[in-house]
């Protein structure tokens, strides 16, 4: 293997600080769906949704999570019990996640087509990641997320990154992430490959895919997780705890 490094990136929460645009996203599909909900989403519910945003792992989670902080659940116990929250919310207003994908979609589309630059300014890059992106090799990076490809590639255009589309995996390809981590491995042997991640569960999977054991994983701690993931992430022996500084050494 060959020292030269092959980026494996998350997009939101590594790359794209969205929280904000998908909230209001979320909102927006929520309203259609619940028209007891004021079509204005409140600066509060942005708040709240962000306490709750480590947890969510697909951007149509977001729709489910301001109805039921609109119903008035606490954040931490939405937090707590969000698995639970959602299956429960899904049965009782008998809705599918297919649905709720495609809406969440649509509902971007249209944003993107009506007001790209609101939209555009609302999907800011963190602080020098721009920078990194162009440095870097993009034949070398990969962005491996759960967000709608045609968006990340919207993005990243209106930054001024030159970036292939085949090197984004995204929610369209219906692939976990330790799957495009294995496919990718498997076609880039001679490479030291890095897996970026702000959410600690993802990287704990991979850990436990034997297919990935060479694969050097990066928690981002400046990303959408929790004091509580911070302490766990530095108790796992197999991940490296890595701030936005350091993400720009990498």
């Amino acid at each position: 293997m060959s020292n030269t490094k092959l980026y494996a990136l998350d997009f939101d929460g590594v790359i794209c600080d969205s929280a904000i645009e998908t909230g209001i996203t979320g909102w927006k599909v929520a309203c259609q769906l619940w028209p007891d909900m004021p079509t204005d989403t409140p600066p509060d519910m942005l708040e709240k949704f962000r306490q709750v945003r480590p947890v969510m792992e697909t951007g149509y989670e977001a729709i489910l999570i301001m109805r039921k902080l609109f119903e008035g659940i606490a954040p931490r116990l939405l937090l707590d019990q969000f698995k639970i929250q959602l299956k429960t919310i899904i049965k009782r207003d008998e809705l599918s996640i297919a649905g709720l994908k495609r809406r969440f979609g649509e509902q971007r589309d249209i944003w993107v087509h009506d007001h790209l630059d609101e939209w555009i300014m609302m999907n800011p890059l963190f602080e020098g990641i721009t920078e990194k992106l162009r440095q870097i090799d993009n034949q070398l990076t990969y962005i491996i997320t759960t967000k709608q490809e045609r968006f990340v590639s919207q993005i990243l255009k209106a930054n001024n990154i030159i970036f292939p589309a085949e090197h984004i995996y995204g929610l369209d390809r219906d692939l976990s992430k330790q799957q495009i981590l294995a496919d990718i491995s498997a076609s880039h042997l001679e490479h030291h490959i890095v897996f970026v991640e702000d959410r600690l569960p993802t990287l704990i999977d991979v850990i436990a895919d034997t297919r990935l054991a060479k694969v050097q994983l990066y928690f981002a701690d400046w990303g959408y997780n929790t004091e509580q993931d911070k302490l766990a992430a530095k108790e796992q022996t197999a991940i490296k705890t890595i701030n936005l500084a350091e993400m720009l050494i990498l």
